[in-house]
């Protein structure tokens, strides 16, 4: 699993059939910044993925990849690399809380 923000959506009208009235999301992953672990740092690629639970832009998200993504919900047949599978409430990191989503 990895962390990631909601930075867009994405519209495609012509698809697989299995994709039919799946949300697409694009993802930034988040990464604990090494110099300053009180705080994320982009990475430096962007993701497409699914949404199986109902995340909107600027949210904080888990999501998998690979053959894990094709183990979530309703995705088994779908022809899938990154599903999002939860929204992040809170993120602590050494003991100190780097992101909640309440603030």
């Amino acid at each position: 699993m990895f962390l990631a923000r909601v930075e867009g959506s994405i519209v495609a009208t012509k698809k697989d059939p299995t994709m039919n009235g799946r949300k697409l999301l694009l993802l930034r992953p988040q990464l604990v910044d090494e110099k300053d672990p009180s705080k994320f740092r982009p990475g430096a690629n962007t993701i497409v993925a699914v949404d199986s639970v109902g995340a909107g832009i600027g949210e904080l998200v888990l999501f998998c990849q690979g053959s894990s993504a094709r183990l979530a919900n309703n995705m088994k047949e779908a022809p899938v690399d990154a599903v999002i599978i939860g929204i992040v409430d809170a993120v602590d990191v050494l003991g100190k809380e780097i992101y909640n989503a309440r603030t």
